[in-house]
């Protein structure tokens, strides 16, 4: 026996040694890494503490600023889910039936939704959406971090208080009023790594001189790197293609100041211009074909598809960047001021809101480093992003001129009406954290009065933006209809119900049942972009059908109309073009003693069914 213990022994030694080792390397690397994961730790703090409105019960909270496009994503995310089953389409029929609903053309997170779908089907749609609103804030702060400390080589201090005003300035924290597909950022540092990476591979290296003796030596150029810019090509076009799939006005937005920046660097930089450009070129015509060829199908359905639009549905006079937004802290601030948010349209957009106080301490940055080729680029594209901003007409403190924008310029182009102008101030927000984190980096690198004023300086300026925990509410509850399953013994999966009222642009609140039972069935009408404008184009919602308009009257009003033939003709006649299996009135919605009365003259009796009276149509 004893020449087959010794082997296992010393295999159990061996195992133990190994595990120690890998123990021993782990240790040494948090140890190494510890200030980088303090960082990240301090991000993911600070989203939490800032969504903390929402726990311990996501289920039962709700953000008191924009409700409505909080229902309209959980929808989003519990039908995103559905991939896991295999039911999943770029048309969802659940949803504005028998039509259906364009993801695409809708601003539906699928790459988020799918990632998240564990959770969303065991906790459900809140959860995600909550864990996204935090995650969405800490994940940018974090990816710009790296970014700054990896690429730029920043000094820690220098690179995270730019990547602080990254993930938590005032566009950012607003936009988390429901918007994921806007906070959803920490792909745009990974797309700037690529373009940065793929610039380099295609400026030839420059080696020399040869012999350490000869310092005067030539110096030998070499080639672009072609292995790194077809890796860095093909890594652009997977970063691109997800980005697409969580938020593509990002991507338009990250594009556009990319392209303004490297324009900028290749005319100041003749030199650079003239080594790098036919490399830089040819990588990024690499990338666009790829890219273009995997999303060639995708982008068609959402601009030519069934339910496809290809204008946007805001109007970019409306939503345009007041001119005094500029230099107001946004009421999200710890300094704000409620009165302010009358420069903008809502809670949700207060992307241009950076205050005084940062706006000069950024330009005296941009002066200070005004002969640094990055500082210069960052400058004029945020000058660009900033005036497009201002949409095609200038408003100043309310009031509309007749000074118009750049805006003007681009207005009615294709994909560039989907962009909302006051949202171009978003990419202004890295473009100052940059400039920022390039002076204090720069200071501290130095021995002389800057190394103190300079941080100080932009410490004070950011103080002011420190953000305040998003407003909560509770939300009402669903009915046990829904929570508890009894929705099966009306509808089978997969088929129509009709809840009453029926969901709106306005009042989407039904679409909480449908996301509650994880987008099992499907509804009429809705909260979402369609083609139902004027010959066509971009709308929110789609027309009610007579008896649609009929219920939303008597739960607004309270009113008890007259029944005739012609109305339950009608309803029959609705119910046939929805396919519904059922309708549902649940206990506790206003008027329903009126609704109740309507839907028995309308549909026949009802029966009980849980705390909700249903119709079988």
């Amino acid at each position: 026996m004893a020449p087959d213990v010794a082997p296992e022994g010393s295999l159990r030694l061996a195992g133990r040694a190994a595990r120690r080792a890998w123990t021993a390397r782990v240790l040494a690397a948090l140890r190494r890494h510890r200030v980088d994961l303090t960082v990240a730790v301090l991000f993911v703090g600070l989203a939490g503490w800032l969504t903390h409105g929402f726990w311990p019960d996501p289920t039962g909270r709700t953000l008191a600023l924009n409700p409505a496009d909080q229902a309209l994503y959980e929808w989003f995310l519990a039908v995103d889910a559905r991939a896991l089953f295999g039911d999943f389409s770029l048309l969802s029929d659940r949803l504005n039936a028998p039509d259906g609903v364009n993801l695409m053309a809708n601003t539906t997170v699928i790459a988020l939704g799918i990632a998240f779908a564990p959770v969303t089907l065991t906790l459900g749609a809140p959860v995600t959406f909550a864990l996204l609103a935090a995650l969405n804030l800490a994940g940018t702060a974090v990816a710009w971090y790296l970014l700054y400390t990896r690429v730029l080589r920043a000094r820690r201090l220098a690179a995270g208080l730019g990547a602080g005003l990254c993930g938590f300035g005032p566009g950012m924290v607003s936009q988390t009023n429901s918007h994921l597909h806007m906070t959803a950022q920490w792909l745009v540092p990974v797309i700037v790594w690529l373009v940065v990476r793929l610039l380099r591979a295609a400026d030839p290296e420059r080696v020399g001189p040869t012999d350490p003796a000869d310092p005067e030596g030539s110096v030998v150029v070499l080639g672009p790197d072609r292995r790194r810019l077809v890796s860095s090509a093909l890594g652009l076009t997977a970063a691109v293609t997800a980005q697409v799939f969580i938020g593509e006005e990002v991507l338009f937005l990250a594009a556009v100041a990319l392209l303004v920046m490297a324009v900028t660097c290749l005319a100041v930089d003749r030199d650079l211009a003239r080594r790098a450009l036919p490399g830089f070129a040819g990588g990024m015509a690499i990338a666009a074909g790829l890219a273009l060829l995997v999303l060639a199908y995708p982008l068609w359905f959402q601009f030519a598809g069934p339910q496809g639009v290809a204008d946007g549905v805001f109007n970019p006079y409306h939503f345009s960047a007041d001119l005094r937004s500029w230099w107001t802290l946004s009421p999200l601030s710890l300094a704000g001021d409620d009165d302010a948010a009358r420069l903008t349209t809502g809670p949700a957009e207060y992307n241009s809101f950076l205050g005084w106080p940062l706006l000069l301490v950024t330009a005296g940055c941009a002066i200070w480093l005004r002969r640094r080729v990055l500082a210069v680029a960052c400058v004029v594209a945020a000058l660009v992003m900033g005036a497009l901003s201002l949409g095609p007409a200038v408003v100043l403190d309310g009031t509309r001129t007749r000074l118009p924008g750049p805006y003007a310029l681009l207005h009615g182009l294709p994909v560039v009406d989907g962009a909302l102008p006051m949202r171009f101030a978003l990419a202004v927000l890295p473009l100052a954290a940059t400039l920022l984190v390039l002076a204090v980096d720069r200071a501290l690198a130095g021995t002389g009065r800057a190394r103190r004023l300079v941080p100080a300086a932009v410490g004070m300026a950011l103080l002011p933006l420190v953000p305040t925990p998003l407003p909560t509410a509770d939300r009402p509850p669903l009915p046990e209809f829904i929570t508890g399953g009894h929705w099966r013994e009306c509808v089978a999966p997969g088929g129509v119900l009709v809840p009453v009222p029926l969901p709106t642009p306005r009042e989407p609140w039904p679409m909480r049942w449908a996301a509650a039972a994880d987008a099992a069935f499907g509804m009429p009408e809705g909260f979402f972009i369609g083609p139902y404008g004027r010959d066509g184009t971009a709308a929110f919602g789609t027309y009610p059908r007579p008896t649609s308009a009929l219920l939303a009257d008597v739960a607004r009003r309270g009113d008890r109309p007259v029944i005739g033939d012609d109305q339950r003709r009608q309803a029959e006649r609705d119910a046939d073009f929805w396919d519904a299996s059922c309708v549902a009135l649940a206990d506790g919605t206003p008027h329903g003693e009126s609704l109740r009365i309507t839907l028995d003259q309308l549909y026949g009796p009802s029966s009980r069914i849980a705390d909700a009276w249903i119709w079988r149509v």
